[in-house]
């Protein structure tokens, strides 16, 4: 069976894995599996484990669809088993999908790019419960994970968190950012559009993933000079960390402060493809289907870059 280009046949869908993510992975998977098959792909699910390798000399894909999420899936571990096989595959390749899941050193590109960011630190889980490293309100999260796992919001007048025992020994503490939150996907060299991420406290796991935790405005209604700043910056982003294919950069906007008010969080190198996911709602406003979204993903897939 063709794909919608004819140069693909076989998609291998990875998804789940052993990453704290691992049920949005399996969401994800699952959706796009559908929609591949409803864009007439041959399509394999297969659940990512220490088989994998085997698993994909079995299939023998024509590709990799990569709907793993957190650490192994995005991080350039398994990227990098797949340049290995010289399996073509989607989204960010090693470098660049190791960059933007550092939080710490995605910033440090971001300044390199003259892009705005919250002030950070490294520091030791312990140093974190001593006492405060930054003054309230601050953030404190893994430097390496994503889907909001694992982070904590110290108000002022509040004690030093108790971390919980899953978090790292390293962790970020990040200046809070306050106002509104907004996230902007990239199709390569194209900013799609914003949306305005509306929810009734912190965007945080349940938000993201839970029908009605959060509401979509697509697009934003902001000023022209605001959307302009965040379509720009996204794409530089993009380019700056050698994205491929599908990202999404996430930001904040104090509108008290105007232009000066916006700051980038981070960039997605994988962004969820789940139903209550922003690119695929992104794309879709632009007039591209999920099947549609999800074969263009499938034929944008390469290895070595």
């Amino acid at each position: 069976m063709a794909g919608t280009s004819g140069k693909v046949s076989r998609v291998a869908v990875i998804m789940g894995g052993p990453s704290a993510e691992r049920e949005v992975s399996l969401s994800t998977g699952k959706a796009c599996g559908l929609a591949l098959r409803e864009a007439g792909y041959d399509v394999v699910e297969v659940d990512a484990g220490p088989d994998l390798p085997a698993r994909l000399s079995e299939i023998k894909p024509d590709v990799v669809f990569n709907a793993l999420h957190g650490r192994w899936g995005e991080d350039g571990c398994v990227q990098g088993l797949l340049e290995w096989l010289r399996i073509p595959y989607t989204h960010s390749g090693v470098l660049a999908s190791s960059l933007a899941m550092d939080k710490q050193r995605t910033k440090d590109v971001y300044r390199a790019a003259g892009l705005p960011v919250a002030e950070s630190v490294i520091v030791s889980r312990d140093a974190v419960e001593a006492g405060h490293v930054l003054p309230p309100p601050y953030v404190v999260k893994p430097n390496n994970e994503g889907s909001s796992v694992g982070v904590y919001i110290v108000h002022p007048g509040s004690n030093a968190p108790r971390l919980a025992a899953a978090m790292p020994e390293q962790v970020m503490v990040e200046a809070y950012a306050p106002g509104r939150e907004f996230s902007i996907s990239v199709m390569d060299d194209r900013a799609l559009c914003v949306t305005d991420i509306l929810t009734d406290g912190w965007y945080d796991y349940d938000a993201k993933y839970k029908p009605g935790g959060s509401r979509h405005e697509v697009p934003a209604n902001i000023p022209a000079e605001i959307e302009a700043a965040c379509l720009d910056y996204a794409l530089r982003a993009h380019r700056a960390l050698g994205c491929r294919g599908l990202s999404r950069t996430d930001m904040r906007w104090d509108e008290t402060k105007g232009l000066d008010g916006l700051i980038l969080l981070e960039t997605n190198t994988q962004p969820g493809m789940t139903p209550t996911s922003l690119s695929p709602e992104q794309a879709a406003h632009m007039g591209m289907p999920f099947p549609q979204l999800c074969a263009w993903i499938v034929e944008d897939a390469s290895c070595n870059r």
